[in-house]
């Protein structure tokens, strides 16, 4: 696969793959990623479906991690659709006691079984160790997620223990 190209757009950067662009989340992507949060299969293995008023708090979240010049997620958008499918970037979670990243992904159950998270996680991963200057990175899976497994796995990331994470 050839290797993705960076941009930074108005200082934002821009990640992108043959398939995906990766941007910034703005506050217009709202309505579509209410939609996608709403729903049980997006969200599953998380918290539940979201509100629209819980999933603008995930969204200023997000953007103001990304305006704070934090790893942040970035807008998932399908190429050959021109769709918002999801997210994919970086998370900020203690665990154990300790401050850590994890790239973590959600994506439309419509776009499942095409490759498209691990395209994006892979992206991520190499934005996070090339631009960012990270050590290391995690992912938080719960036991029954097996695809995002795979996706971690396919990641060059493998299982080191479990944890309570809430």
């Amino acid at each position: 696969m050839p290797r993705p190209k960076t941009a930074a757009k108005r200082g934002k950067m821009i990640l992108e793959t043959p398939r995906l662009i990766l941007r910034p989340f703005a506050p217009d992507d709202l309505d579509r990623m209410a939609e996608l949060m709403a729903n049980k299969d997006f969200m599953r293995f998380s918290m539940g479906p979201m509100t629209q008023e819980q999933t603008k708090s995930f969204l200023n979240k997000v953007i103001g991690w990304d305006r704070d010049g934090m790893p942040s997620q970035f807008a998932m958008i399908v190429r050959s659709s021109e769709t918002l499918a999801g997210y994919c970037g970086f998370f900020h979670h203690e665990v154990d006691g300790k401050m850590e990243i994890e790239i973590g992904y959600r994506l439309d159950s419509a776009c499942w079984n095409r490759g498209l998270a691990s395209e994006a996680a892979r992206t991520v991963r190499d934005h996070g160790f090339r631009d960012l200057k990270l050590e290391y990175v995690i992912s938080l899976i719960h036991p029954e997620n097996h695809p995002s497994r795979r996706v971690a796995e396919k990641n060059g990331m493998r299982y080191e223990r479990d944890v309570e994470f809430e």
